[in-house]
């Protein structure tokens, strides 16, 4: 009799183990799943994070009646890439500024460097884009009518950064360039001659 037990446990044990099987399977496939996808969506940063953009004014102070500039400089990570203000296709969302000028100010059209051509896997044709650091300039003029004293240019830099693999969604950063107007043009100082060297 205790022989016959132990055989017939021992084949409850198996049966159970076969029945239980499948399950440690279908569980560990899930756990293995949620980590595949838990450590590609760590190694995904954020469109914000591939772009850096730091603002500059060209004269500081400012003065009315005479023209300066604004210059939005961004960084662009290693091994991505954004859209060209020119864009090779029309499915391509390209770069853009835009400002919305404060009474008294008045913009010129944003100036956009040339993008480059690069090969890339996913498209037939080579595409054309900003990679490294680049600069986009807006002319200005504080017209007679501005307000002496400190203020602010909201600026929107809108953008879709890719790698060779994906594309992140696009997105656009409020910015603002700080500026100081006043009355007389002798006044005015030169400022970031790095960026903006005399003519």
């Amino acid at each position: 009799m205790t022989f016959r037990r132990l055989k017939i446990c021992r084949l409850r044990d198996v049966r159970g183990s076969s029945v239980l099987a499948p399950k440690a399977v279908l569980v560990i496939s899930a756990l293995l799943l949620f980590s595949r996808v838990s450590i590609a969506q760590e190694q995904t940063p954020s469109p914000r994070d591939v772009v850096s953009p730091a603002v500059y004014v060209s004269a500081n102070p400012a003065a009315r009646g005479v023209p300066f500039q604004v210059a939005v400089v961004f960084k662009i990570r290693s091994g991505f890439h954004v859209n060209a203000r020119e864009k090779s296709a029309d499915y391509l969302i390209a770069t853009d500024l835009h400002a919305e000028m404060p009474a008294g100010l008045k913009a010129g059209e944003v100036v956009y460097p040339k993008g480059q051509l690069h090969p890339f896997t996913f498209s037939k044709n080579p595409l054309n884009v900003y990679e490294g650091t680049v600069t986009l300039r807006l002319p200005v003029t504080a017209q007679a009518s501005a307000p002496v004293g400190s203020q602010q240019i909201p600026l929107k830099l809108r953008y879709q950064a890719c790698s060779t693999s994906v594309c992140l969604p696009p997105v656009t950063i409020d910015l603002q360039a700080p500026i100081n107007i006043v009355a007389n043009a002798a006044a005015a100082k030169p400022a970031h001659a790095e960026l903006f060297p005399a003519p």
